[in-house]
């Protein structure tokens, strides 16, 4: 009975940010439950390459180039989607940025501007156009992928951190106001995974020892150790569950 809950045959989904890292190995992992995934990503050539990767290993993967942080793009994203499949039922905001490292004092306004377009600006509007389609189909699962960082600061990540906050805030605001549209709303909230974005800790030998000796686990995370949890949130073995955030750091601080 609860391998069929976990099951996510039938189910539609949308994974921004899904041409590597987190994104990537989350729409592998929905699409290995069984469904049909769209994933999106800024450049194009890099969304065409995963999907054709995830394809080859049979799963129903397709690719549609989109800015996670501009409103027209993010239209034209659930329009394809709604094209393609007919509805959508699940919903990850994976897609993330940060180029600022260093002190809050000096990130200056067009970095603010841009962490705070990708982290929250976007997945608000997304959320807001999926809402409908979900509704119209008996409901939905959203699953923002947060930060351990948006509970706990991170050294040198301070606008990123605070951005991450608004969105586990966001997600306990959808969640209470959406809840009588059968419409979920969860997060995930990893610590230090090895991906591109966090490049810069873990290739500081000194950074990794503090991470590993400050984790119960005593390792960094790889994006595999993301997916479970995403998966569960999104199928019908969590249809109890909403406003939550879920941490995923090896029992760790986050630095």
């Amino acid at each position: 009975m609860w391998l069929d809950k976990i099951s996510l045959k039938g189910k539609c989904a949308i994974v921004t940010g899904g041409s590597r890292g987190i994104g990537k190995a989350i729409a592998e992992g929905l699409a290995e439950a069984g469904a049909k995934v769209l994933i999106s990503s800024r450049k194009e050539d890099g969304i065409k390459k995963a999907a054709e990767e995830l394809k080859s290993k049979g799963y129903e993967v397709y690719s549609f180039p989109a800015h996670a942080g501009k409103i027209e793009d993010i239209k034209r994203l659930v329009n394809h989607a709604v094209e393609l499949f007919g509805r959508i039922d699940i919903l990850v905001n994976n897609a993330g940025t940060n180029p600022h490292f260093g002190p809050v004092l000096t990130a200056d306004e067009g970095v603010w501007d841009k962490i705070f377009e990708v982290n929250l600006k976007g997945p608000f509007f997304l959320c807001k156009e999926v809402a409908p389609i979900m509704e119209k189909n008996g409901g939905g699962s959203i699953i923002n992928v947060a930060s351990a960082g948006g509970i706990r600061p991170g050294f040198g990540l301070g606008v990123y951190c605070i951005s991450k906050a608004g969105l586990i805030m966001m997600t306990r605001v959808l969640a209470s106001e959406w809840g009588y549209m059968n419409i979920r709303v969860n997060a995930v909230a990893p610590g230090v995974i090895k991906t591109k974005m966090s490049e810069i800790l873990v290739s500081t030998e000194e950074i990794v020892q503090e991470i590993e000796k400050n984790t119960a686990l005593h390792r960094i995370g790889e994006p595999v150790d993301v997916v479970g949890a995403v998966v569960f949130l999104a199928s019908d073995a969590a249809s109890y569950i909403t406003g939550q955030t879920i941490v995923i750091d090896g029992g760790g601080v986050f630095l």
